[in-house]
């Protein structure tokens, strides 16, 4: 394999695993916001459990997938220096932007949501779990209008060596970033509603004395897939109205990608309205159905990175359309020896944060809503024995 060829693997596995992480936490979020806010407006105990349960998810998700994001920047000023040479002025400010929303603002409200249980007042908890939401939306939406630069370039001008911004809005407005973005938010959805849904029917056969808590926690699940499968279905077709002359033609893996991608989403939207929906009401009770929504589980997140991968690959063999190639992006000087090093250790630090990830979740669902450490309430001690006279 050539510099060029293992760069661009090395990016395409890292970046992969990292938009693992990414889409649950895109999905997961407004999941747990949606539960607490039925806590605090019924204060329902079993609503307090479920969102402690789905929270703590959550969090191990999030954790790891921010040190997975840190990977792909190390990774990006090392191999691509070109990119950031001739675009860094332009690409680079969303991705600065994206990185003081995510790791000050959003890390700042999951803190203060993580630790203010039993300390903050309902409502001001309750807003923090919900910026938590809105910062993971917000801090998508810079990585999507960095990337939309890529796909096309608007709002620039050519210097030679180099682009220069020279309208901002016109990044704001960029026609691919319109339904991408959406599109993108509603993957996430999907993939969260469906971790939901198949850990809940793993939940009713493996603790059967929980079953309100899963039985709502499906049904919630359910909703949310009817309307996640229709978004990214609808948002995904329309992005096929701007996309500029050459890009999927063809037979090649951007082909391949695309038709995994679209063979997935249209079986799971289908099954979600025309299966899932209409049988909300008995699915909890239908165990001989619940190992097909485990089964389920794995597909929106097979189907989102087929849907990264056709996107990347589609513009090929470029990283800026038209203006910057995949081989001038590349950092001079790079030798086969050392992108396999490099390579060994990036992806082999996400490979087991992912590994860790998954675990960590598993274990969480296979012991249920019993010994959370998040939201525990203050240990009371004993009152110490009255000394008799």
């Amino acid at each position: 394999m050539t510099v060029l060829d293992l760069a661009r693997l090395q990016f395409a596995l890292t970046a992969g695993l990292h938009f693992l992480f990414v889409v649950l936490t895109l999905g997961l979020a407004p999941l747990v916001a949606i539960l607490n806010t039925r806590w605090v407006r019924t204060g329902n105990p079993v609503h307090e459990r479920m969102t402690r349960f789905w929270g703590q998810i959550y969090v191990i998700n999030y954790a790891l997938g921010i040190v997975t994001g840190l990977v792909m920047e190390f990774q990006i000023g090392l191999n691509w220096s070109g990119l950031i040479h001739y675009a860094g002025d332009v690409f680079g400010a969303p991705l600065a932007m994206e990185t003081l929303v995510a790791f000050f603002l959003e890390s700042t409200f999951l803190g203060l949501w993580i630790f203010g249980w039993h300390r903050l007042p309902r409502g001001l908890h309750l807003a923090c779990i919900w910026l938590v939401a809105l910062t993971a939306y917000a801090s998508a939406f810079l990585i999507m209008l960095a990337n939309s630069f890529l796909q096309q370039p608007v709002g620039v001008v050519d210097k030679g060596d180099r682009l220069e911004l020279v309208d901002f809005g016109a990044l704001l407005t960029n026609s691919t970033l319109v339904f991408s973005f959406p599109h993108v938010i509603a993957a996430g959805l999907v993939a969260g509603s469906f971790v939901m849904i198949g850990a809940s029917a793993y939940g009713l056969r493996r603790h059967p004395g929980e079953r309100e808590l899963f039985t709502r926690s499906l049904r919630l699940g359910v909703v949310v897939a009817a309307l996640g499968t229709t978004m990214t279905s609808g948002f995904g077709y329309a992005q096929f109205a701007g996309v500029q002359e050459g890009k999927f033609t063809g037979e090649g893996p951007a082909q391949v990608a695309l038709g995994v991608m679209t063979l997935i989403g249209d079986n799971l939207i289908l099954v979600a309205l025309f299966v899932l929906l209409p049988l909300v009401r008995w699915l909890p009770r239908w165990r001989r159905l619940h190992p097909f929504l485990i089964a389920l589980t794995p597909l929106p997140f097979i189907a989102a990175i087929a849907g990264w991968l056709t996107r990347e690959l589609g513009r090929q063999p470029w990283v800026i359309w038209q203006k910057l190639s995949v081989a001038d992006a590349l950092t001079p000087g790079l030798t086969p020896g050392m992108l396999i090093a490099s390579s060994a250790a990036f992806t082999g630090v996400v490979g087991v944060l992912a590994i860790i990830d998954y675990l960590l979740i598993a274990r969480v669902i296979r012991r249920g809503p019993t010994r959370l450490a998040l939201g525990a309430g203050p240990e009371v001690p004993e009152p110490a024995p009255v000394p008799s006279l």
